[in-house]
């Protein structure tokens, strides 16, 4: 399948920011995600941390790890609430295929870029993704510093220029 456009921000509920800097992103992935109700209820708070996250392929499943969704206070006493509890990931079994080749022949990984709300229910944007080198790092942190320095200089013509 083609890979998917991005959502709509509004219903954003995390994105992992981290992974952008860390890895070039080829390709994106709409999954859905096998939760427990008390974990889409701390979702809807934002309780949610995907920065440490990671997608692994285990017997033709993917699984993600490490995304951090911590309970809510008011959560019921007779769940037990796991925060890292892994999580599986709903793919089509074509595209399951295919990225288990790309992971296992040339280097990829799979990394979580976001979670969302699609019709109700919660998806997670996963990426397959190269690692970048440290010069590829120091690169991306350049050309970040010199789109703020633009934007600085223009924000300055534009409050000195006569009105």
């Amino acid at each position: 399948m083609a890979p998917q456009k991005k959502p709509d921000p509004s219903t954003r509920i995390a994105e992992n920011k981290r992974a952008a800097f860390n890895y070039f992103i080829e390709e994106r992935y709409e999954a859905g995600m096998v939760l427990e109700g008390w974990e889409v209820k701390a979702l809807r708070e934002g309780k949610v941390q995907l920065t440490d996250g990671y997608v692994v392929i285990r017997d033709g499943e993917l699984f993600l790890i490490g995304c951090q969704i911590n309970p809510l206070r008011t959560a019921s006493t007779h769940v037990n609430a796991d925060a890292v509890r892994t999580k599986k990931l709903l793919l089509h079994k074509d595209e399951i295929r295919r990225l288990v080749g790309k992971v296992e022949q040339k280097g990829y990984t799979l990394v979580p870029l976001n979670l969302h709300w699609k019709n109700g229910r919660v998806k997670c944007e996963i990426g397959l993704a190269k690692g970048k080198a440290e010069h590829d790092k120091r690169d991306t942190i350049k050309e970040r510093e010199g789109k703020r320095e633009v934007e600085r200089a223009m924000k300055a013509t534009r409050n000195k220029s006569p009105r």
